[in-house]
């Protein structure tokens, strides 16, 4: 075991924090601000760091816990004074891509796929299928717009027009983190929120990102070839250790593969 004794000249520490996996609601399995809190917490307050790096390889998803997740980075860096790198792997998109802005710096591989700046909301219907089953849905409500888009019933204009709102308000959430994090390194003549997804290289030219560039050489660069790293991340169950997931982790694993293979992953 290596020790940081204060009377030595100590070589420089990155902690490293792997992202991996949809983000999802706490208690759903995936990544989510109740689990990653503490995992943050001793990346940035463990050893005295001289940056913390985030090794990010997400599809997306809770818009809720990518904020979450991404204000939490962005306090303890702010309070800490400790510099964020964010290190793409396959996909940085959607809250994904959040996760990554949070960082002071974003970096990635030639074929990492970034962006999707957007926000999306699917289900399906079955009212017809119940119909021709014979069985008939019933629904009481106290207040007009108590439920809305039930997929057991007919789609209704008025509750179609009151989610693109609520998407819409959230997109301009997204668009003004993003413009906040990335602010004069974004290309303002481009349309870069339409949820479109580039590769590394054209995200850099757009200013999504820095540039082209893996964790430890990057790292190396920038604080000597002696540079130590320590690794930070969300601990498997000791069921999931001997194969013996739960049906629930089991379906959390079916919507996250989905997930990624809208990036063609």
């Amino acid at each position: 075991m290596k020790f940081r004794l204060p009377f030595l000249k100590n070589p420089p520490l990155v902690a490293v924090v792997r992202l991996a996996g949809a983000i999802g609601m706490a208690g759903r399995g995936g990544l989510s601000d109740a689990l990653l809190a503490p995992v943050l917490d001793k990346a940035f307050r463990r050893g005295k760091p001289d940056a913390v790096a985030l090794e990010i390889n997400s599809p997306g998803g809770s818009p809720v816990q990518s904020a979450l997740i991404g204000a939490q980075i962005r306090r303890l860096s702010d309070e800490l004074s400790i510099p964020v790198y964010a290190f793409v792997e396959d996909v940085a998109a959607s809250g994904g891509y959040w996760l990554a802005a949070s960082a002071d710096e974003i970096w990635a591989d030639d074929n990492s796929v970034l962006g999707s700046i957007g926000v999306i909301s699917s289900g399906f219907g079955a009212h017809v299928f119940l119909a021709r089953q014979g069985i008939e849905r019933r629904v009481h409500t106290a207040g007009k717009s108590k439920s809305m888009l039930d997929p057991f019933s007919p789609e209704k204009k008025e509750d179609v027009a009151r989610l693109k709102t609520l998407l819409g308000d959230i997109h301009d959430n997204f668009i003004d983190y993003v413009k906040s994090r990335r602010s004069d390194k974004l290309d303002t003549k481009a349309d870069l929120f339409t949820g479109e997804i580039w590769l590394a290289r054209r995200a850099t030219e757009l200013g999504l990102i820095d540039g082209i560039g893996h964790l430890k050489p990057k790292m190396q660069e920038r604080f000597g070839d002696k540079v130590q790293f320590r690794r930070y991340g969300l601990r498997r169950g000791w069921l999931s250790r001997f194969g013996l997931e739960l049906t629930q982790d089991a379906l959390a694993g079916i919507e996250e593969r989905a997930a990624f293979a809208r990036f063609g992953l």
